[in-house]
C-alpha cells in the first residue's frame, strides 16, 4: 500500500496509480468491461469504472465460498459499505483486505484487493456529484448482497431457502441490477451536454427497468444452478399457490406446476425489456 497522507490515513492518489486502477486492475478482473469503458466519453470513465471495481470487491467479500463464513461475510460486507459511505479509514481497510486475501487464489482479485486503498483514495478525489453517485450505487448493490446473505443458507450447508414474496424478488432485482441502470443514466446525463434535454427521471426509470429485465433473465436462466447452491429466487408464496415448495423444483416431474410461477415472471421480464426499448 502507498504512503498514507490523508486525514483517514488513505494514500493520496497520483496519476500513475489512478491509471493503474482504471486500466491494469480493471482489465484484470473484467476485460470485457474494460473494453466497454474505453469507448465511453472520458468524463464517464472514472465514476463508472470505479463503481464497477468497488462493486466487484463487495461481491467478492460477500461470495467467499468457505465453510462457516456467512456471518463473517456479512460483517465484512457491512464494514465495506460503511467505508464506501465514508469517511474511509486506512487501518479498517487494511484489516478488510487481509481477511479477504486469505485463501484467495485469483491473481486478478488479489490485485484488486491490494489496490483497494488506492481505489478509495480515487473515490475521495472524484467531483462531489460523481462521488455521491458512486457511493449511492455501491451502497445499494451491497444491500442486494446483504439480502442474499440474510435470506439463503451457506453454500456448503445443504439447506435451501426461497425469497418470500414477489415484492421481495422485485426489490432484489432493483438492488442488484435496476439501480445500475439508474446510476448509468444519472452519471451520463450529468456529463453529456448533448443530453441536457433528457427527461432524466423518465430515463432513469427506464434504466431501472432494463436492469431488472436483465436480472430477471439471469434468475430464470440460472434456477437449476441456484437451487443446487441453496437459493431459490422464485417467491415462496407463489410456489405455494402452485402446490410447490422450493425443493420440489429439483424434481422434473413438477415442471408443469412450476410453469405457473415461471411464465408470469417471464412476462414481467419481457415487459421491462419492451419498456426499456422506448
Amino acid at each position: 500500500m502507498a504512503k498514507t497522507t490523508t486525514s483517514g490515513g488513505l494514500p493520496s492518489i497520483d496519476p500513475s496509480r489512478r491509471n493503474r486502477i482504471l486500466q491494469d486492475v480493471l482489465k484484470g478482473v473484467s476485460r470485457s468491461f474494460y473494453l466497454t469503458l474505453r469507448v465511453l466519453p472520458k468524463g464517464l470513465r472514472e465514476p463508472i469504472g470505479l463503481a464497477y471495481l468497488l462493486a466487484r470487491a463487495a461481491d467478492t467479500i460477500s461470495d467467499r465460498r468457505r465453510a462457516g463464513f456467512s456471518g463473517a461475510r456479512l460483517e465484512d460486507l457491512l464494514t465495506f459499505r460503511a467505508q464506501v459511505a465514508g469517511p474511509a479509514d486506512f487501518d479498517v481497510l487494511q484489516g478488510l483486505v487481509s481477511r479477504s486475501l486469505e485463501g484467495m487464489s485469483s491473481p486478478q482479485e488479489q490485485a484488486l484487493f491490494a489496490s483497494l486503498a488506492d481505489a478509495f483514495a480515487l473515490l475521495e478525489s472524484l467531483e462531489e456529484a460523481d462521488r455521491e453517485q458512486v457511493r449511492w450505487v455501491v451502497g445499494t448493490l451491497t444491500q442486494g448482497m446483504e439480502m442474499d446473505l440474510n435470506t439463503f443458507p451457506a453454500e456448503d450447508s445443504g439447506g435451501l431457502a426461497a425469497l418470500s414474496t414477489g415484492a421481495d424478488l422485485d426489490r432484489y432485482t432493483y438492488l442488484v441490477a435496476g439501480c445500475v441502470g439508474e446510476f448509468w443514466t444519472n452519471v451520463t446525463a450529468a456529463h453529456e451536454p448533448s443530453l441536457k434535454k433528457w427527461d432524466v427521471a423518465k430515463m432513469s426509470e427506464l434504466g431501472v427497468r432494463f436492469g431488472k429485465a436483465l436480472q430477471l433473465t439471469n434468475v430464470l436462466r440460472d434456477i437449476p444452478r441456484d437451487l443446487r447452491g441453496g437459493r431459490c429466487y422464485l417467491p415462496a408464496d407463489e410456489l405455494a399457490a402452485a402446490g410447490l415448495a422450493a425443493e420440489d423444483l429439483l424434481d422434473p416431474a413438477n415442471e408443469g406446476r412450476a410453469r405457473q410461477v415461471l411464465i408470469p415472471w417471464m412476462r414481467t421480464a419481457l415487459g421491462h425489456f419492451e419498456a426499456a426499448e422506448e
